[in-house]
């Protein structure tokens, strides 16, 4: 008599993480249009008679939205531990959508500036959450992928803003531009209610196993995290901020944020003020404009190959090299060149300076048990918020002291060098040989 033996199979997954994954993409391409807005606006805001704005006014509401995205960040991912990925996630973006669409609604400065700075708090919340997601709906040694491809949203929805204004402002006025961002957020809400799944390891950290288990298979994913693992009982003892500072990751928080505060120090310092950097090395308005637009196209181009890369040799290796050679190219901006040669300069730039920052994420998601994940990344963008506040004001003292060209891009490289230094000193905690996908 012959005895078969079967082998257990896993079951095949009945539905797809793309669909997770788009969700959350076009969640970010919301941060890209926030980052070109107000760029986009504040010259027929200006101009317009119904309201009483000043550049300095433009310049409060500017940096009061970034305080708000700061706050967001901080608060918010705090809470996307306590509370659920999915719940703060939707929560987020209806926050931003219905604060932006009463921007447009608004000629008041103190209300519009009140509007913005709401907007801000929500959409400070989705990016950390939206990360926290992706690594965990394509976990382990994919993080790297995840949250570039991820973040290649937000240079999209910046893309498509600028277009929107070309198109928008002048037959419609500046309101336009707040309806138009606000309607996709208010659409994505529904979508992110009925689709959005929430992330297995957060129900499985809060004791909801089988719920955990069911979305587990539903989707193809492991639920054996060995930093959920081992971790468990010197996290579980204290809250999850302060866990940031047990022993084990005291390190690496710290090494996050000073990264952190320099990656959108240049991301933010480069794309407020290259225009303007370039008119004073005399190059003409045309050609200023399309350094901005080339530096984007090579950051979208970056993100993807920084994610294949660090997929393969880790978002800490990857990021220490994109720091540093970030710092290279941003010097050779200083560099009187041919034209073609400096296009090429400022595309390679744009490759390594904004997927520099990225890594960081990835590094921090891929680093940070479940239990305390989205804290951690809420923290890496909030203090890098800081950073996005610092980079136009260290570009505006140097434009407005005629020093810009060619000192604006020694500062920049000596941030990017600094980052560098500061993340040197991380440590990656992942047993990256493990397989946690049981997808293709």
């Amino acid at each position: 008599m012959t005895t078969t033996h079967t082998t257990p199979t896993t079951p095949a997954p009945t539905r797809s993480v793309g669909v997770v994954l788009a969700l959350l993409w076009f969640a970010i391409v919301l941060d890209g249009f926030d980052l070109v807005v107000l760029g986009a606006t504040i010259p027929a805001m200006l101009q317009d008679t119904s309201w009483d704005l000043d550049a300095a006014h433009a310049t409060q509401i500017s940096t009061l939205g970034l305080v708000g995205m700061m706050i967001g960040a901080l608060t918010i991912g705090f809470l996307t531990d306590k509370l659920g990925r999915r719940r703060v996630m939707i929560f987020s973006v209806a926050v931003f959508s219905v604060f932006t669409l009463l921007l447009a609604f608004t000629s008041d400065i103190t209300l519009f500036t009140l509007w913005r700075f709401l907007a801000g708090v929500g959409l400070g919340g989705a990016l950390p959450t939206a990360i926290a997601m992706v690594t965990e709906f394509r976990p382990g040694t994919k993080a790297g992928s995840a949250s570039t491809t991820l973040m290649t949203g937000y240079h999209v929805g910046a893309v498509a803003t600028a277009f929107l204004g070309i198109l928008l402002i002048e037959p419609l006025g500046w309101h336009s531009m707040f309806i138009a961002g606000a309607i996709p957020g208010l659409v994505l809400v529904p979508l992110l209610y009925f689709l959005l799944p929430e992330s297995p390891q957060f129900l499985l950290s809060t004791g909801r196993a089988e719920k955990a288990r069911e979305i587990a298979t539903a989707y193809g994913l492991s639920l054996d995290d060995d930093l959920d693992r081992e971790h468990k009982q010197e996290i579980s003892e204290s809250a999850s901020l302060s866990a940031l500072f047990k022993p084990t990751f005291r390190r690496n928080t710290i090494a996050i944020w000073g990264t952190s505060f320099m990656g959108l120090l240049l991301v933010y310092g480069l794309n407020t003020w290259l225009p303007q950097i370039m008119r004073q090395a005399d190059y003409d308005m045309g050609n200023s404009l399309g350094f901005l637009m080339v530096l984007n196209i090579g950051a979208v181009v970056g993100l993807l190959i920084a994610g294949r890369v660090a997929d393969i040799h880790s978002p800490r290796k990857t990021a220490l090299i994109w720091f540093v050679i970030s710092a290279v190219f941003l010097a050779l901006l200083a560099v009187r060149m041919p034209l073609v040669g400096l296009y090429v300069v400022v595309f390679l730039t744009g490759v390594f300076v904004f997927s520099s920052q990225v890594l960081i994420y990835a590094f921090t998601g891929e680093n940070h048990p479940s239990q305390i994940r989205a804290t951690a990344m809420g923290f890496s963008a909030g203090i890098g918020r800081l950073g996005a506040i610092s980079g136009p004001l260290l570009g505006g003292i140097l434009v407005g002291m005629g020093i810009a060209y060619p000192w604006g891009f020694f500062a920049f490289a000596a941030v990017g060098l600094l980052g560098a230094l500061i993340f040197s000193t991380s440590t990656t905690l992942r047993n990256r040989t493990r397989v946690v996908v049981n997808q293709p």
